[in-house]
């Protein structure tokens, strides 16, 4: 494991102390536990943009995609525990 410093401002410094106290962890944990959650949510929204990305190009390749209205009612469907037929995706347009 290695060692790394960081500067931080005197009153950044005290927040800390104070929001790693009233979480019950010592300000290492805390700020070990923030750069990790930090970390761990740009690898999220690289994995969110790169899926977005694939799927939008696959749009744009076969010119096809399901109707937001039809999009919906499967959504709203499966939120009410219904278990509806998937809609198809179709030509843009039509």
């Amino acid at each position: 494991m290695s060692t790394t410093t960081i500067r931080l401002e005197d009153a950044l410094k005290e927040r800390v102390a104070a929001a790693a106290e009233r979480a019950g962890k010592t300000t290492h944990a805390f700020i070990l536990d923030a750069i990790a959650q930090t970390v761990e949510q740009i690898e999220a929204d690289e994995q969110f943009h790169d899926v977005a990305d694939t799927r939008w190009a696959k749009v744009l390749a076969t010119g096809k995609s399901v109707p937001w209205s039809e999009a919906r009612a499967y959504l709203q469907a499966r939120a009410h525990g219904e278990r509806p037929r998937k809609p198809s995706a179709r030509k843009l347009g039509r």
